[in-house]
């Protein structure tokens, strides 16, 4: 499913395609609805990056199994597992 953001939306809030992105994939980190992993992919930035936009809104980490499972095929997928 694709959502599309009219840009009378992101004119009204002055923010970018990619902010509106980021601000959403935040909103539902805090509500529990997507994982760290999922919400970083969505927001179109990596983990490390997200992580950063989380604390710089002073947002903790919820790391669950699911990003553990992803960080442990991560460090395979480098060869350093």
């Amino acid at each position: 499913m694709n959502v599309v953001i009219p840009n009378e939306i992101l004119t009204a809030t002055g923010m970018t395609e990619g902010e509106m992105k980021q601000e959403i994939a935040v909103m539902l980190f805090q509500k529990e609805k997507l994982t760290l992993a999922q919400a970083s992919r969505f927001a179109g930035i990596n983990r490390i990056a997200f992580q950063h936009l989380l604390a710089s809104r002073q947002i903790s980490v919820h790391y669950g199994v699911e990003d553990f499972d992803q960080d442990i095929e991560n460090l395979r997928a480098m060869g350093r597992l």
